[in-house]
């Protein structure tokens, strides 16, 4: 499995429940862009539509060499793979108030494309300071053992 797109910013603003793997709907070109490692999920987030699930706002410049594409839009929404029964438990858990689907990361699993995603609560102000401290607290402890030993 190789990791083509890392949302960075997930960990720190929301709190991950549960993980989930999708498949893609991608155009060809579009698969191509990604598998060069042009994606960027950087603001990105899954959305319900109808009994769809989309994931939307996520970056993916057109293929240089796949000639002209207009009208081409790199932020539309493109659609999930997920079985119905994931949907339907996906949709309930979004409708609960304060949780929604956060996008982790973007991988290959053979030739397939894969997104992970998961089940986020947004974090306040001050649990981002409760993880930046203890963040640092590990790399203090891992210092100091690396200098110890």
């Amino acid at each position: 499995m190789k990791t083509l797109a890392i949302n960075k910013r997930a960990s720190f603003d929301y709190e991950l429940l549960d993980h989930y793997e999708a498949g893609l709907v991608l155009l060809g070109h579009e698969v191509k862009s990604v598998k060069t490692g042009h994606l960027s999920l950087k603001g990105s987030y899954v959305t319900v539509k109808g009994n769809e699930l989309c994931l939307t706002n996520a970056f993916i410049p057109p293929y240089p060499f796949a000639g002209k594409l207009p009208h081409y839009d790199p932020t539309r929404s493109r659609g999930l793979l997920l079985k119905k029964s994931e949907i339907r438990s996906l949709i309930g858990k979004i409708r609960v108030q304060g949780l929604t689907l956060v996008p982790l990361r973007v991988y290959t699993r053979r030739r397939l494309l894969k997104l992970e995603f998961a089940v986020g609560k947004g974090k306040k102000s001050f649990d981002k300071r409760h993880s930046i401290a203890k963040r640092d607290d590990t790399r203090r402890i891992q210092r100091t053992l690396r200098e110890a030993g």
